[in-house]
């Protein structure tokens, strides 16, 4: 027998194509098209649809970038087409590109009522089934002309990715806008074929299940009559239907089909376009829900949900309702699909509450899975996070992108840093974008790497990232290879049923311990720098708002602002999201969330200020408010006191240039380069610097990854360097050191000044780099093969070596306020207050180990946003020589957290206080149902066991521990203001302490 499967293939894709593709729709007529442009942003759905349009022909541009087009599309059926199916076929202008990337479109009838969405998979609005005939159709578009910003050109720079620079030009052409009959047997021999060829093609070439597919594939080609392929379209399919109803092996792989469109909150579009996508998608999804009876759907980010109920009641009307049959799923339990490396202990706690609460509310659905299908790799706090809300399971698809080892697991308990495990799965199908080609169906099969023990996996189904979802092809085909030989049987379920099936058949799969690192998109650690300091301020800020606005309303009676702290929360978690902050948005995004978090800024400062002025009282003095977790300066955490003395510094001139900054446990020498060649530890008597080595050092790289260019920083950019050392200006001003450089079209300026025993460094960049990577150095005389780096939470170990593949692919790192090295007895942390990338490496040589710490401050990539991180940047950072652990957490709050003076002499003492510092209060607010109670957060921060007791400075009727969501846990204790509390390492726990 002669191989001609290529043959056959070649055959197949041009019949199809040319001929039967097109006999779906085999007669049309066209449509009267007029259009009305919205003047600037889009308006509301009565607006759009009162609005007076003008005629507009089918090939006609129309569309400025990022504009808004309302299209009225009337015409009439012919009475010829009476008993037959009639679609509308409305073509915007699309590409061969996927949906979400490009021009899209909302379907309305004349009273408003939403159809369904439009995008190049997804062009047809069926109009009836069968028709009668004469009927007057009349629909409306509210089109988006979104530009295509990762198009045929990709990471190219582009001016299309904000709406100030976009220019005005149409980008698209109105391509059809038709009425057409529809032949449902031509369609379903279309699927028909499309399944069986897609899965011929991964079958063995010598399986005689292929031959058997190939020749009937033969045999239906034959039965079509290209001149009459509607008449002969029954035929052809009679040929297949043989080999359609052989069922799959016992052995089959399972796969859960979970209806999905993956819709990124934020990335090449708006935010407010976002709110749109959602519209469009929700709207198909619920359309196909009435017409499939056994599709199901899943929809993460209660943001997204929000926001239809906010602008899109009618849509919203209809997600309730099929939410109520079980079919329409709230999925994940969070507030956005954030990023998980970067968001703080608090925040990633309170994605949890916040998209937990919603679903609760909305719906009665307390989820217990967490979706996170394209999060840029997970931090190793999260596990008890996960827990510590009530859920316990958890999806990604992300790591499949790593670059250098292949993750060994799909089914697996992933384990935190406090030894919590969540049943975690990772998709086999490597995409959130299943469209169920048959490819995709095989290599889930095939990449399975739990086989022998486990037999199912999960498919989420449908166009995502920019939306769009599952599409009626996408489900003849799972119908289709539901029970077929040769394919995985595939089901529509949800993801709690998929995992029921998993955990049962698995009840001891392998563990995995540690961080999920992703393996790629490492420079969104560090990308747009503006978005990460707005981030990480807003924590602090939130923490001290809800801090001093709790302390004011239960020791002054002052009202706590509910209500707006519940916004601004819900503002802050939104901008997690995975794509805006990591840095890899549109420039518009990144305008709009600079200006955001002023805001915040601003709002959370008034907040403050009207507590602790409502603590202070009149008088004369200044207080002093402390909204750290540690003493400092004699003014307990939590409380505020009357200004004290601080310990002096002494600056002189330094032997050979340069300065030297000295107080009772440190002396710094700052060479005529301004480069720090001494940090001696008074008190152990110790150098920090490598011998020969400076630290202060800011190191200029090359940086051109392969592609990706906000998300990437590949690992050759390490080759090309150069190191900083050229001064513009060295002097002393008071204590402080004042260094200035200058480098290619860039200017810094740094301010070295000795606190307490640490190096203060404030980094002032006025950065106009292109394609560059600027990095801050720190040699440290120290000997580990190892790290810790803070997460939420505690902190987790990286290695200082690369003795393995796993270990050399983190050159590239995240931390949140410290990085800490330690030799047994002795430690240097470097504390920041707004950066998240570095990296870490070690040296030997005759003088000994050299571990370099790098802080990670601006990158200078062009696409999407060809203007990234242009400007001025200020960053401050400490260096703390002989810094056990716990002396690298308290600094790290201390540069995050810095004081507050207000006018004031009464003192005011701390809602709550713990006696051992290793136990560290995150959050201390008033409880979310308005009781007055007070909710009291706080873990083990040091790795280790701790016994403490924890203080309320209120009467306390009764003492219970929460989850998260602030519900009860266990069994309430008695009443009385001391608590104590023996932690685990790391472990987190919520108290609801109820007011006596």
């Amino acid at each position: 027998m002669h191989d001609d499967r290529n043959l056959v293939e070649a055959r197949l894709k041009r019949v199809l194509n040319e001929r039967i593709r097109p006999a779906i729709h085999p007669e049309s007529v066209p449509l009267e098209v007029a259009v009305w442009h919205a003047p600037d942003e889009p308006v509301p759905v009565a607006e759009g649809l009162a609005a007076v349009p003008e005629p507009i022909a089918v090939g006609q541009a129309w569309g400025a970038p990022w504009g808004t087009s309302w299209f009225t599309v009337t015409g009439t059926v012919p009475m010829e087409w009476g008993g037959r199916i009639v679609e509308a076929i409305l073509d915007l202008g699309f590409d061969e590109d996927k949906p979400g990337f490009q021009c899209e479109g909302l379907v309305y009838r004349p009273d408003g009522t939403p159809v369904k969405g439009l995008n190049p998979r997804n062009q047809w609005v069926r109009i009836g089934e069968p028709v009668e005939g004469g009927e007057e159709v009349r629909l409306h578009v509210e089109a988006a002309s979104n530009p295509v910003i990762l198009g045929h050109n990709a990471f190219q720079p582009t001016l299309m990715g904000d709406k100030e620079t976009a220019g005005s030009d149409p980008l698209y052409r109105l391509t059809r806008m038709d009425l057409a009959v529809f032949d449902k047997t031509v369609w379903e021999l279309v699927m028909d074929l499309e399944v069986l060829g897609e899965l011929m093609l991964e079958l063995p070439v010598d399986s005689g299940r292929r031959w058997e597919l190939l020749r009937a594939v033969e045999r239906a080609l034959d039965a079509v009559d290209l001149q009459d392929v509607g008449g002969t379209a029954a035929a052809a399919r009679a040929e297949l239907a043989g080999v359609l109803a052989a069922p799959a092996a016992p052995s089959a792989h399972r796969i859960s089909a979970v209806g999905h469109a993956h819709i990124d909150s934020a990335w090449l579009w708006p935010l407010r376009e976002t709110v749109r996508k959602v519209a469009r998608t929700t709207s198909n999804m619920t359309a196909l829900l009435e017409d499939e009876p056994d599709f199901v759907f899943a929809m993460s980010q209660a943001q997204q949900w929000a926001w239809v109920k906010e602008h899109r009641p009618e849509v919203w009307a209809k997600v309730t309702k099929a939410v109520a049959a079980g079919r329409f799923v709230p999925a994940g339990g969070m507030w956005v699909e954030s990023d998980t490396n970067m968001p703080g202990s608090e925040a990633m706690a309170r994605q949890f509450v916040h998209g937990k609460r919603f679903f609760i509310d909305e719906f009665g659905v307390d989820n217990e899975e967490v979706w996170l299908p394209d999060t840029f790799g997970f931090a190793a706090g999260l596990p008890q996070i996960i827990k510590a809300a009530g859920s316990k399971r958890l999806l990604t698809q992300k790591i499949s992108w790593s670059q250098t080892n292949t993750f060994p697991h799909h089914t697996f308990l992933w384990e935190g840093i406090d030894g919590t495990r969540i049943f975690t799965h990772f998709p086999p199908v490597d995409t959130y974008n299943c469209s169920m080609q048959g490819r995709e169906l095989a290599h889930a099969a095939r990449n399975f790497k739990d086989k022998g023990v486990a037999r199912h996996s999960l498919a989420p189904t449908g166009w995502g990232d920019g939306g769009g979802g599952t599409t009626r092809e996408m489900i003849a085909k799972a119908a289709r290879v539901r029970d077929l030989e040769g394919s995985p049987m595939v089901r529509w379920e949800t993801p709690a049923e998929f995992f029921a099936k998993a955990e049962a058949e698995y009840p001891q799969p392998p563990v995995w311990v540690g961080e999920l690192y992703l393996e790629l998109h490492r420079a969104t650690l560090t990308s747009q720098a503006k978005t990460k300091q707005g981030n990480r301020r807003s924590e602090s800020l939130l923490r001290e708002a809800e801090l001093w606005a709790a302390t004011a309303a239960v020791r002054a009676g002052a009202p706590y602002p509910y209500e707006r702290l519940d916004r601004i929360w819900k503002t802050v978690l939104l901008h997690q999201f995975h794509d805006i902050l990591p840095g890899s948005s549109i420039a518009w995004v990144h305008r709009e969330a600079r200006r955001t978090y002023e805001m915040v800024a601003r709002e959370l400062n008034e907040i403050i200020d009207g507590a602790q002025r409502a603590l202070a009282g009149d008088g004369p003095g200044e207080l002093v408010f402390n909204g750290a977790p540690h003493a400092r300066h004699g003014v307990p955490a939590g409380g505020a006191a009357l200004a004290a003395r601080r310990s002096a510094t002494a600056a002189r001139p330094r032997e050979g240039g340069g300065f030297v900054l000295e107080d009772e446990r440190l002396r710094v020498e700052i060479d005529g380069r301004g480069l720090v060649v001494s940090a001696f530890d008074l008190r152990a008597g110790r150098e920090t610097i490598a011998p020969g080595r400076a630290a202060n050092l800011l190191q200029l790289h090359q940086d051109f990854p392969n592609k990706w260019d906000a998300w990437d920083v590949d690992e050759f950019y390490r080759r090309t360097v150069t190191d900083l050392t050229e001064t513009g200006g060295l002097r002393l001003d008071g204590g402080t050191v004042v260094i200035e450089r200058s480098f290619g079209h860039s200017k810094v300026t740094q301010r070295l000044t000795l606190g307490e025993g640490r190096l203060e460094i404030d980094t002032e960049v006025d950065w106009h780099e292109t394609e560059k990577f600027l990095k801050l150095a720190f040699p440290l005389d120290v000997r580990a093969d190892r790290y810790a780096a803070e997460s939420q939470f505690g902190h987790a170990f990286r290695a200082t070596h690369t003795n393995t593949s796993w270990e050399a692919a983190k050159f590239e790192a995240c931390n949140h306020r410290f990085v800490h090295v330690e030799e047994p007895g002795w430690g240097v942390a470097v504390v920041n207050d707004s950066t998240y990338g570095h990296d870490v490496t070690r040296e030997v040589d005759e003088r000994g180990t050299t571990t370099t710490l790098r802080v990670s401050l601006l990158r200078a990539p062009r696409f999407p946003d060809p203007e990234t991180d242009q400007g001025t940047h200020r960053f401050r950072h400490a260096l703390v020589p002989g810094a056990a652990i716990g002396d690298a957490v308290r600094e790290g709050y201390f540069i995050n957290l810095p004081e507050r003076r207000v006018p004031g002499a009464a003192p005011v003492e701390p809602l709550v206080t713990v006696d051992d510092d290793a136990v560290v209060v995150t959050a201390v607010k008033l409880a979310d149902d308005e009781s007055g109670d007070v909710i009291v957060r706080f873990h083990e921060s040091r790795g280790g066991r701790a016994k403490a007791t924890l203080r309320a400075g209120f009467p306390v009727a009764e003492v219970v521990p929460t989850d998260l969501l602030e519900r009860p846990t266990g069994e309430p204790r008695g009443q009385g203001g001391e608590i104590p509390v023996s932690l685990r390492p790391f472990e987190l726990v919520t108290l609801r302490l109820k007011r006596g």
